[in-house]
């Protein structure tokens, strides 16, 4: 798998979390998110997007714009990644902003391409998108520790196994109905019909 690290124009509250990403991945910043990147420490191989938050002389050689008004500067990144050949991505600088920008967030997932691995670094977790075309999700976690499950589309065959509370093939669309689920100490199993966000607690 090609593996990069896409960094947003949002927070990150503590940039360490990034490190352990790295291992000789690239970095690649959404418009302002290259700056917030590279204040950090870190070098950023290339900034994507409309580029309304740079300076575009600052980034000359290694800059790409991204022309499309109708989608959002990370699902056009992402698009981008996976036509270089990329399909492991981790993203970071998403926290904060204001409440479009953060729904906006969770939407990209949706339209985000399918053969690609997608994590997004919360301050205290992370979100892994399931796609119908990947196969069968499983993690293993302490007993007692709380995930969630938000269908972020119609699914009509969902299952999660080997947690408190199991599904068995069942719809599910956009509602609180796999808030705060828990693990029991067993593989946790989760396939899906249709676009699924996985949120873990650290």
């Amino acid at each position: 798998m090609m593996h990069a690290i896409l960094w947003c124009n949002g927070d990150v509250t503590d940039p360490s979390i990034i490190t352990p990403l790295l291992e000789g991945n690239v970095i690649f910043g959404i418009d302002g998110g290259a700056e917030k990147a590279e204040a950090a420490g870190f070098k950023v191989t290339e900034v994507l997007g409309d580029l309304d938050s740079v300076k575009q002389e600052d980034w000359r050689g290694r800059s790409t714009i991204l022309p499309d008004d109708s989608a959002s500067d990370l699902v056009k990144s992402l698009c981008h990644l996976k036509t270089k050949g990329y399909d492991e991505i981790d993203i970071v600088g998403i926290d904060g902003g204001c409440p479009d920008h953060i729904l906006g967030i969770w939407a990209a997932l949706t339209e985000a391409p399918d053969g690609m691995f997608i994590r997004m670094h919360h301050e205290h977790g992370m979100t892994i998108r399931l796609h119908p075309n990947d196969e069968e999700f499983q993690l293993i976690m302490p007993e007692g520790i709380e995930f969630s499950v938000f269908a972020l589309e119609k699914c009509n065959a969902v299952s999660i196994k080997g947690a408190k509370w199991e599904l068995d093939g069942v719809s599910l669309s956009f509602s609180t109905r796999g808030l705060h689920n828990q693990s029991v100490g067993e593989i946790i199993s989760i396939s899906t019909d249709g676009i699924l966000a996985i949120i873990l607690h650290e």
